[in-house]
């Protein structure tokens, strides 16, 4: 076993130095001068501008040769450095992130955790109860092919704008501090509710149709076959099927929460969330290559780690996984 996590962690650390090499670059092949498009805004004359030009190059970095600037970064990430934002200028990267990681947690994981539970429940039930199959579950169907944004545009036009009921725009009134409070906690709540709802119904549906297709695909399995012919009672058949059933599904959720730190960039754009899925976007506008790389970088890190705890969720759930680093081992 201390083998095979052995060669899982080589090739993670591999796969990390590749995949953070990529982040780097990809936002410098983008067109475009950060720096320019930062003193754009600024409003300079042209002679300050030059001036400013010069400064702004040179304190970020950008006036050394590429390969320097690629040591930089490396020697600064492993001091805990993401480099500071020309969008938010002069806020660090590090902290901007870590004000916007917050409202993604707060958002992502009661959608992902309430849809994969209640999905995978009612996939299972509805997989063995044909009037449900036929009548309820094509809703699934088209709730997991439903965009997001288009969801979340027609729950902030019916429920936000047509009946009143919520806000539609940004995660708490702006007129409001945020402090631990029960007015700011309920009107962060009056504002968290329609992103929430229009990524749980998405995810419902795809949790609802996966857990449905694959508990019918077990329960025609030779394995249960073999073992109602060999009068095991119905109630068991359905215990190992949804056993069985769940292993994929509990790999979708692992990948699903790994990618919390990314944010739900079309929901966040339609209701102004301040998530990291938002700031990708704002980092993009501006061309501002450290926040646009760390927030990547921050995707990088969650679905490594993520992939890192199936393979350990797999050894521990699944005996099949541990009879076959068994037999490696021998």
């Amino acid at each position: 076993m201390r083998r095979y996590f052995g060669r899982k962690l080589a090739i993670y650390a591999l796969t990390f130095f590749l995949a953070v090499t990529i982040d780097w670059l990809i936002p410098r092949l983008m067109p475009g001068d950060p720096i320019r498009t930062m003193l754009a805004r600024a409003g300079l004359r042209a002679e300050a501008s030059v001036r400013m030009y010069t400064y702004y190059t040179q304190a970020f970095g950008l006036d050394l040769p590429m390969w320097r600037q690629y040591l930089n970064f490396w020697n600064a990430l492993f001091h805990g450095d993401l480099g500071t934002s020309v969008w938010l200028f002069p806020t660090p990267v590090l902290q901007v992130i870590a004000r916007a990681v917050p409202y993604d947690i707060a958002l992502l994981v009661p959608a992902i955790l309430l849809s994969w539970w209640t999905g995978n429940k009612f996939g299972a039930f509805a997989a063995r109860n044909k009037r449900l199959d036929n009548t309820v579950l094509p809703i699934g169907y088209i709730l997991t092919a439903t965009p997001y944004m288009w969801l979340g545009i027609l729950l902030a036009w019916a429920l936000g704008i047509v009946l009143g009921w919520f806000p539609i725009s940004g995660a708490y009134s702006y007129a409001l501090t945020p402090r631990f409070s029960w007015t700011f906690i309920k009107d962060a709540l009056h504002h968290w509710f329609l992103p929430f709802a229009s990524l749980f119904m998405v995810m419902f549906g795809g949790w609802a149709i996966g857990m449905r297709n694959m508990i019918i695909y077990e329960l025609e399995a030779e394995y249960s076959h073999y073992l109602e012919a060999l009068g095991a009672p119905r109630k068991l058949i359905r215990k190992y099927a949804y056993r069985n059933a769940i292993l994929p599904q509990v790999t979708g959720l692992a990948l699903q929460l790994g990618v919390i730190v990314a944010g739900a960039l079309a929901t966040e754009i339609v209701f102004s969330y301040p998530g990291i899925g938002y700031l990708i976007l704002k980092a993009i506008e501006n061309q501002d290559y450290f926040l646009l790389q760390g927030c990547f970088l921050f995707i990088i890190i969650g679905v490594l780690l993520a992939n890192f705890i199936i393979d350990i969720v797999y050894v521990l759930v699944d005996p099949r996984t541990r009879a076959g680093m068994q037999g490696e081992a021998a």
